[in-house]
């Protein structure tokens, strides 16, 4: 039986908690540890990207940031690539989420649309506990933060609204056609290399410069260094494009989803 309308909202709110709460203990379930995984190994990461990469890319990319020496590769590399993890584990994680929650899409009364709500949820908190972690090695290399940091929200916004909307479309055509999940595990594999997370861009042709503008990962990765490696506040123009390119995908993926709802949950 049906609930009432005047209580659903409520209920929905308590679901999708529950369901983030969830994924982070499944994430971890049966490890000694537990949850306290979800803080080592975002520790371990930096510690490797910053004395290791450091030690081997360092002297060869000094001009990123010739200020901080042979740490400003490290530094390069992960403010780039903690954004990156969660844009692309949002998307990765909802082109599956209806073919794996279908049993409870079958007993809850959850609009479908609210359903992977969850997920960018999750990679938002495990973001910030990486993200957190950062800092504090940004304060031991006297890099800390400042009053620029204002502007990351606002990154983190436009990113994780990008993220949501291509992870929606996946997560509907995933069930129509079940390759979509590994095709886009293979497109995230290629998006990372075409996106400069672990390169300069400026080591590339000019020709294939211009081309990569293309991409709006490099906005928002550009954003994130801007404020993080440069100190300086991000292009609002590039966030600004990313924007409206993240919120025509979610209008797209929405007339999508009303025109085959039917027959999604009859497959699922």
């Amino acid at each position: 039986m049906s609930l009432p309308a005047s209580r659903r909202r409520g209920i929905h709110l308590s679901l999708l908690l529950h369901f983030t709460r969830q994924s982070l203990v499944d994430r971890y379930a049966g490890s000694v540890l537990g949850a306290l995984w979800a803080f080592i190994m975002p520790l371990v990461m930096i510690l490797i990207f910053v004395f290791v990469f450091s030690k081997i890319m360092g002297g060869r990319l000094g001009e990123v940031s010739p200020a901080l020496g042979e740490y400003g590769y490290s530094i390069y590399l992960v403010s780039g690539i903690l954004g990156w993890n969660a844009f692309s584990n949002t998307v990765t994680r909802m082109s599956s989420v209806y073919l794996e929650r279908a049993a409870v899409i079958a007993r809850v009364d959850l609009p479908l649309v609210q359903l992977p709500l969850f997920i960018p949820l999750t990679e938002v908190l495990i973001f910030a506990v990486s993200f957190s972690f950062f800092i504090g090695f940004l304060l031991l290399l006297g890099h800390g933060p400042g009053p620029e940091y204002i502007w990351l929200p606002l990154i983190l916004a436009v990113q994780m609204l990008l993220a949501w909307s291509l992870g929606f479309i996946c997560a509907v055509l995933s069930v129509l056609l079940r390759d979509v999940r590994e095709l886009v595990a293979v497109a995230m594999q290629l998006w990372f290399w075409l996106t400069p997370l672990v390169y300069v861009m400026g080591i590339l042709p000019q020709w294939l410069q211009s081309l990569m503008l293309l991409n709006p990962m490099v906005p928002i990765v550009n954003s994130w260094r801007d404020v993080v490696l440069y100190q300086q506040a991000p292009s609002l123009v590039g966030l600004g494009a990313v924007a409206l390119l993240a919120m025509l995908l979610l209008g797209l993926g929405l007339l999508l989803f009303r025109r085959v709802e039917a027959e999604l949950r009859d497959l699922l």
